[in-house]
């Protein structure tokens, strides 16, 4: 009977997982937040972190959703004469992965191995993916030059590795932002909070000395920037914890 009724209840969190990830793809799309491939991308990426981690992680992509997309259109037509604008049709799918599949990888070796210390790991790849986008996108939406962070030389706004005072500051309010959210609904203690807040911040500076240097040099693409600041900043997150 107990293994029916946990059948049963598995049944129930893979099909809820279905219907909130159907509803957060369709919304992310209709917003043109993702392409076509990058909702698929997505889709995959929310049913995981329902099905490995619960409500709470859905609800802590979304708000990493919400703000990456709100200031990625802020200013938008001054970044498009910059030419640093996203692509209006929103990320692709190697973007999205890029960004996101850190988080889901370690919401799942949570579920699987029942380490909460992953769940710090996911919330802070979620952080770091927030404040690197908000800190780009303000940035470049308020600021004319920015300055490389290997040797401060000014360099025009939304140059790899350059950074600015106001999206800085910024991207340290969006991790701090994700999360507390993540401990408000329920992911791990609030006063853990502070762990991936600061494993996020020095993940978005490791961004932004990945992009100076490798990707500058071409070894890297933007994309591979992004995946391993996510990766840093989950496993900083976990060291810490």
């Amino acid at each position: 009977m107990l293994y029916q009724e946990n059948g049963l209840i598995a049944a129930r969190q893979l099909w809820i997982a279905g219907v909130v990830t159907l509803a957060f793809t369709a919304l992310a799309r209709w917003l043109r937040g993702v392409t076509f491939s990058g909702a698929l991308a997505g889709a995959a990426i929310c049913f995981l972190m329902y099905a490995a981690a619960g409500p709470g992680a859905v609800a802590t992509l979304a708000l990493v959703f919400v703000l990456t997309w709100a200031t990625t259109r802020l200013g938008y037509s001054r970044k498009k004469r910059l030419g640093t604008a996203e692509n209006q049709q929103g990320r692709t799918a190697a973007q999205v992965l890029a960004n996101l599949s850190v988080a889901a990888g370690c919401a799942v070796f949570s579920a699987s191995s029942g380490m909460s210390i992953f769940l710090l790991g996911a919330v802070a790849a979620l952080s770091e993916a927030a404040a690197d986008t908000v800190s780009s996108e303000l940035g470049q939406a308020h600021s004319e030059k920015a300055r490389l962070i290997t040797n401060w030389k000014a360099v025009p706004a939304g140059t790899s590795g350059g950074v600015s005072g106001t999206g800085t500051a910024a991207g340290i309010a969006a991790a701090v932002l994700v999360s507390f959210f993540a401990a408000r609904v329920g992911l791990f203690p609030l006063k853990l909070a502070g762990i991936p807040a600061l494993a996020a911040a020095l993940g978005m500076i490791a961004d932004s000395f990945l992009g100076a240097t490798l990707e500058k040099k071409h070894l890297l693409n933007n994309n591979g920037v992004n995946f391993l600041s996510t990766l840093l900043a989950a496993i900083g997150a976990m060291l810490l914890g």
